[in-house]
């Protein structure tokens, strides 16, 4: 059974005094067969239901019909909070249920519940063409663990030149961006992004996080990623564009595309940004036909030397 079925399950049976198959399939939009199965299965898995038969028969869970989740440990309750994150599978209602849920728990385990559902952020999107398998780097629990327990860590790492350093930071998330898993901390610095595979040891300090109130992570990351694509593409080119060929720019270009008003003649502004003006006229050599670029003149230079290339090899 999936995850979503699971987590759905089992808070329908912690509302309510009991629940049938058919509660169940009604409320999760499936058939009484599949809702058999999914209780079955959380019995089969250790979960602590029992099903009573006859007329006015259902499951409930033991110990009562209702519970507290006192039962739970930290780690279990900070688990059941990752379900309800930003990066999870789950569906919004689950989400949303699982939020609601949290105002159940005792009082210690709330704040690292909560902490939980925003430690972590999945970037689908890869920088650059890379085509390297995302694999969880060695000291990725015990990271994402200080954030959720707000406690700062001691670390080293590993820059791109191989030069070690140790330093003390707070850990505010963590971002998984195609292959690479990154940690968002804040530093003596200011706030900082360290690739968590470049982390050779993790010691967490004991000492708390100071976490700034209004810190989001997914709104944090965003700043971080244009931030990232702008230094990796620091050259705009203004272009103008036939509107049937639009999809087709997008296709090429993908975010690198900013898209702006229609012009008089009913064909559409557009920015592109690139890494330099030759890598940029070779992108956009192809779309000529539908493409005219206006500035700047380097990179209209550079195609026209394409063309040039073009007709003399093939005219």
């Amino acid at each position: 059974m999936g995850t979503d079925r699971l987590v759905a399950v089992l808070l329908m049976l912690q509302r309510r005094e009991q629940v049938t198959a058919a509660e169940v399939a009604k409320e999760l939009e499936v058939s009484e067969r599949t809702a058999r199965r999914d209780l079955d299965a959380l019995a089969m898995a250790g979960v602590p239901v029992y099903s009573t038969q006859g007329r006015g028969g259902g499951w409930r869970l033991v110990g009562g019909a209702r519970t507290d989740l006192s039962g739970l440990t930290a780690g279990e309750a900070r688990a059941l909070f990752l379900v309800a994150g930003q990066a999870s599978a789950a569906t919004p209602a689950v989400k949303a249920a699982l939020r609601k849920l949290v105002q159940a728990l005792p009082e210690p385990f709330r704040v690292q519940a909560e902490a939980a559902a925003s430690s972590l952020v999945v970037d689908p999107q890869r920088w650059g063409t890379s085509r390297v398998e995302r694999r969880s780097p060695r000291f990725l629990d015990e990271l994402q663990d200080a954030v959720i327990r707000g406690v700062q860590v001691r670390f080293g790492y590993v820059d791109g030149k191989g030069a070690e350093t140790v330093r003390t930071v707070h850990p505010l998330g963590v971002v998984a961006k195609g292959p690479w898993w990154y940690l968002v901390a804040t530093t003596d610095a200011g706030r900082r992004t360290f690739r968590i595979d470049r982390v050779s040891f993790a010691d967490p300090t004991g000492e708390p996080v100071r976490r700034p109130e209004d810190f989001d992570l997914a709104e944090s990351w965003r700043e971080i990623a244009d931030e990232v694509d702008r230094r990796r593409t620091p050259l705009e080119v203004q272009a103008v564009c036939v509107p049937h060929a639009m999809s087709r720019l997008r296709m090429v270009i993908g975010d690198r595309l900013q898209v702006g008003a229609s012009t008089p003649d009913g064909r559409v502004e557009v920015v592109i940004r690139g890494y330099n003006e030759y890598a940029l006229a070779g992108e956009l050599a192809g779309l000529v036909e539908w493409l005219e670029v206006t500035g700047p003149p380097g990179v209209r230079d550079q195609l026209a030397s394409i063309g040039g290339a073009l007709v003399e090899r093939y005219g």
